[in-house]
């Protein structure tokens, strides 16, 4: 973390130890006697929630800061989605199965719009258009593999969930993060985000899409590349030219964001935007 302050006064990891070698008697192995930061009944009692909440937004701040991450490009979409050839292992019917097994392209233009993104970024000395993930499986692990594919580090936003979950094993380990609160996550998702991509995907994606579109038609957020990936899962998906006819949104809105099927596709609405250079080399693939 951030360097310490030279200082003439006890550190708190000095007095934490301390307190650990301190003689038990009733008085000390009582809770009220816990050091208040060491406390981890205190600290996750429920008047501590908006604290949790400054120290849950605190810490990866901090850490992007020292690592020098100005700007991102975020990659949301499905953790069912398979890499192309491997089983559709959440599928829970035949339909389901044959369907997220074809789904398995959008693993490879989530990974290939990666490469893209931090072959840009290795430009710029990994400071901009970095990669961030939701940190799971599927489309996010996708996108964390296609800048390692480069050699460029990459960001794993994870979130502790009732099921057990650990980050995709391509996730920078110096930029692998873990959340307990959902809306810190996705403040840290857009924060820095110089475009954002949607893949397919369930609840969450959709979500995080909506949450980007409001802040974005709210004005909220200065307007950048929304790509929706995949003309015809979202055609069947949604349909938003309904709150425009019924005027529950304005003329417009649904120009917000720009549906594309291929990572070239994608990428290329984002170069255009910010004018950067054309990449002569190709990502990788395999």
């Amino acid at each position: 973390m951030a360097r310490r302050v030279q200082t003439p006064l006890r550190t708190s990891e000095q007095d934490i130890d301390t307190a650990k070698r301190i003689p038990r008697t009733p008085q000390t192995v009582s809770a009220s006697y816990r050091l208040a930061f060491a406390d981890e009944e205190f600290m996750t009692s429920e008047d501590l929630r908006g604290v949790r909440l400054q120290l849950e937004y605190l810490k990866v701040e901090m850490r992007l800061r020292e690592q020098g991450i100005n700007s991102t490009v975020v990659l949301f979409g499905g953790a069912r989605i398979p890499e192309p050839g491997k089983i559709a292992w959440a599928a829970k019917n035949e339909t389901q199965k044959r369907n997220l097994e074809a789904s398995s392209r959008y693993y490879g233009e989530a990974r290939r719009l990666a490469q893209y993104a931090s072959l840009t970024s290795k430009a710029l000395d990994y400071r901009d258009y970095v990669v961030v993930t939701g940190g799971g499986p599927g489309v996010m692990e996708a996108g964390n593999r296609g800048a390692h594919d480069v050699g460029a580090p990459s960001i794993g936003m994870n979130i502790v969930l009732p099921h057990e979950q650990a980050p995709n094993i391509y996730v920078t380990p110096e930029l692998a993060f873990n959340f307990h609160y959902f809306a810190t996550r996705k403040i840290h998702l857009v924060l820095r985000s110089r475009a954002i991509a949607i893949f397919p995907g369930g609840f969450g994606t959709l979500d995080e899409f909506f949450e980007t579109l409001t802040l974005i038609q709210t004005g909220r957020m200065e307007r950048i590349p929304l790509l929706m990936f995949g003309r015809n899962f979202w055609d069947r998906a949604l349909n938003l030219e309904v709150l425009e006819e019924e005027g529950t949104v304005s003329p417009g809105d649904t120009d917000l964001f720009t549906v594309v099927d291929t990572a070239d596709e994608g990428w290329e609405v984002i170069r255009e935007f910010y004018n950067l250079p054309h990449i002569d080399l190709l990502p990788v693939e395999g």
